[in-house]
């Protein structure tokens, strides 16, 4: 391969433009300071080598020390050991320090109840930090461009995810920076073809079992196609704006809190009054704030659940909401509280809502094997699955698939009588809106082990006591 790499440390005429913007952007976005060490994330493919060569021909003019790191997940055999070993030769090439890190990606999404797209990802993150504690690296260079956030900006549209999820992918976060994000991929090529750089292809990426790669592969060329040819220049520009909105209101909400907020022992308070005075947008990033506090976090998070709580503006004293980790939202005379439950708390004077704590379990399907007829154990098609499955009751636009086509959750409970006070007690097993099982009813069509299925993921109850 040395051939093949001769001469990459010199910069030629066509890449005066691409050098500008890369190093435009970077300080655009303070992403590099005199001195700096920085890990590049390398996984052999088209975006992060370029963003590798624009680090290593760049670092005298900005100041920095690089070093790459590659992760590889265990999977995709002889392909990925084509990568790994591709990256430590390119890598030498540049004269930048290169470490390997192995992993068994598919073992952490079975230990883990994930997919092996997000065990990949958990995977990588964590090798990053660690990678830069042992070489005290202060920044993270990852290579998502601009194309990567047009996906992600239709991906979580489509979801119907807030601001901050059609916001876009930010350009720092913390020590990650993304000096890629002011380039397209059709640019990348270009760049890495004029120069003559080879780089490795991940089959999976050319296929469309996942979202992202059905937005990538269909979505975008037709929409760029039929529409708009800058269509995804367009979104990804009101990305930027909505980013920049998510920023300002969150700054405003922010204060708001600091000023009015009242906390006690057990729980987040605001001043009714002080919400009353405020757009309804401000409302909600108030109350999401309040509710992330009290959580710790604002995972699975809903604006469902932000719209029970703000419901409670416009309802008598007492007025009580139930919300997700054990967290209750209740009003008093002068304010609206976000706080821990109480064991012997009662949410308008009914049960709370149990859900199960399933035991998730990713193996290779084997034709052989026999399907589970237990009532508690269920098998589906792992790899159908697209987000990140949850337990919970049902909401707005649930949907599950039985023979014929889909039905909505609230048709099919109506269809099978179910009480309607028993209808927002029954758990749910959800793949974003699209049920997976109706926990002691039926699961879906969609997701069922056939033939074709590659992989499984087993989901286990308690035994059954309350799984019905």
């Amino acid at each position: 391969m040395q051939s093949v790499f001769e001469g990459l440390n010199t910069l030629q005429k066509g890449d005066i433009i691409m050098q500008k913007r890369f190093l435009e952007f970077s300080e655009k976005y303070h992403m590099f300071r005199e001195g700096e060490r920085v890990v590049a994330a390398v996984s052999g493919g088209a975006d992060s080598v370029c963003l590798l060569h624009l680090l290593a021909v760049n670092r005298e003019k900005l100041g920095i020390e690089v070093s790459a790191l590659h992760v590889h997940h265990g999977l995709r055999g002889e392909e990925a050991d084509r990568d790994a070993a591709y990256v430590e030769e390119f890598c030498r090439s540049l004269e930048v320090p290169c470490r390997v890190i192995r992993a068994d990606a598919a073992r952490y999404a079975r230990e883990h109840g994930l997919s092996l797209e997000e065990a990949g990802r958990e995977i990588r993150y964590r090798e990053f930090g660690l990678e830069a504690e042992r070489t005290g690296a202060d920044r993270i260079a990852v290579a998502h461009h601009r194309d990567d956030n047009v996906e992600t900006i239709l991906h979580n549209l489509f979801r119907g995810s807030g601001l901050k999820g059609i916001g876009g992918i930010a350009p720092v976060r913390d020590r990650i920076v993304r000096p890629l994000l002011c380039f397209g991929r059709e640019e990348i090529l270009c760049y890495l073809n004029e120069r003559k750089i080879p780089y490795c292809t991940d089959s999976t990426n050319l296929t469309d079992d996942y979202t992202r790669n059905k937005l990538r592969n269909q979505i975008i060329p037709m929409i760029g196609e039929l529409i708009n040819p800058r269509a995804a220049q367009n979104i990804d520009h009101a990305g930027k704006l909505i980013f920049q909105a998510d920023e300002y209101l969150a700054a405003q909400a922010g204060k708001l809190l600091n000023d009015c907020g009242v906390t006690e022992e057990n729980g987040w308070g605001m001043p009714v009054q002080a919400l009353e005075g405020q757009p309804s947008i401000i409302q909600t990033y108030v109350l999401f704030s309040m509710i992330k506090q009290a959580a710790g976090h604002g995972k699975d998070i809903s604006s469902r659940h932000i719209e029970q709580v703000q419901e409670l503006l416009l309802k008598e004293t007492g007025s009580r909401v139930d919300l997700p980790y054990g967290l209750l939202a209740r009003r008093d005379y002068r304010n609206l509280w976000i706080e821990k439950r109480k064991k012997d708390d009662v949410v308008d004077k009914q049960p709370s809502v149990w859900l199960p704590e399933p035991v998730f379990t990713v193996f290779p399907y084997e034709k052989s094997s026999e399907i589970p007829k237990n009532r508690y154990t269920k098998w589906f098609d792992y790899d159908k699955i697209k987000g990140m499955v949850s337990v919970r009751i049902r909401e707005t636009g649930d949907f599950i698939t039985i023979p014929g086509g889909r039905k909505t959750v609230k048709a099919f409970m109506i269809d099978e009588k179910i009480p309607r006070e028993v209808r927002d007690h029954i758990p749910l097993l959800a793949d974003g809106k699209h049920i997976i099982w109706i926990i002691g009813y039926r699961i879906s069509e969609y997701y069922k082990v056939t033939d074709n299925t590659k992989n499984v993921l087993q989901v286990q109850l308690d035994g059954g006591k309350k799984s019905g």
